[in-house]
């Protein structure tokens, strides 16, 4: 059968990829939305890889416990990604601790409402344009500055399929990923001579926002792997942590403006997303 072949080609990659050690050495990073899910896996994978770490997490209970877990490389700062100020605080916080910023990972979301175009509110709109599109913006903006005069930057934007494919149900985060997906772009075109990259992932992930949506709609957790060319959704850590380790390294330098679907292959095709919204 194929699967012992596919658990043996996984185990000696895994080993290989084990053995990548130190990509990321006394590197400073940031990484909004880290104190769980995909966030949390990226900046576990960081710190494996020598980095220092600021988790940028609006949750105090998630983002103490995610520094004690991750250790003396990892710092704590309370941040509300759609507050402008708090992106540049957050910023502020990692030059204070270590010197410098070297990366800066856009991950936080702050949930949506599964519902049609016309029943979403102005607040809701607002509110996720603000988590998802400006707050991040606000953030390369303020990193820029840093990045230009040290001749070095890596920024990691995390977006999503829902928006490529315009997935029902969720307009508010469609826009607002689809829309930071285009400022990464464009500020890719605009810095890429500063020795400044930047560059997007798409992930399909078991995160925690991932199970908080699907407790809505328990009946699309297995259908979700169904559709997935490789049979399940990602891990936060071992799948997904691994491609933003690379877009952060120096592996990475002549990479820029490109949008990774780290998803198992689900963009090949589209994948099928179709709650039930009712009339």
């Amino acid at each position: 059968t194929l699967f012992p072949y596919t658990t043996l080609f996984r185990s000696e990659y895994d080993n290989d990829r084990s053995d990548m050690s130190g990509q990321l050495e006394n590197r400073v990073a940031i990484i909004t939305g880290a104190g769980e899910g995909i966030g949390r896996g990226i900046a576990t994978a960081f710190i494996k890889q020598g980095a220092k770490v600021v988790i940028a997490e609006i949750d105090t209970d998630l983002g103490i416990a995610a520094e004690k877990e991750l250790g003396h490389n990892a710092l704590f700062v309370q941040t509300d990604v759609s507050i402008k100020s708090d992106n540049e605080r957050m910023i502020t916080a990692a030059v204070d601790q270590w010197g410098t910023l070297d990366i800066l990972v856009n991950n936080a979301w702050g949930g949506g409402l599964i519902s049609r175009v016309e029943s979403k509110s102005p607040k809701l709109m607002e509110r996720s344009l603000n988590v998802g599109f400006l707050g991040p913006l606000w953030a390369m903006v303020a990193a820029h500055a840093i990045m230009k005069e040290k001749g070095y930057g890596r920024i990691v934007n995390l977006c999503s399929l829902n928006g490529v494919n315009a997935h029902m149900g969720t307009v508010e985060y469609n826009s607002a990923k689809e829309a930071l997906r285009s400022a990464t772009r464009t500020a890719a075109r605009e810095w890429a001579p500063l020795g400044i990259t930047a560059n997007i992932i798409c992930p399909a992930a078991k995160s925690a926002s991932f199970f908080r949506v699907m407790n809505e709609f328990p009946e699309l957790i297995a259908a979700a792997d169904a559709a997935n060319p490789m049979g399940r959704m990602g891990d936060c850590e071992e799948d997904i942590g691994p491609v933003a380790v690379f877009l952060a390294s120096e592996g990475s330098s002549y990479v820029t403006g490109n949008t990774l679907f780290v998803d198992g292959g689900s963009h090949i095709n589209g994948s099928s997303w179709a709650p039930d919204l009712g009339d």
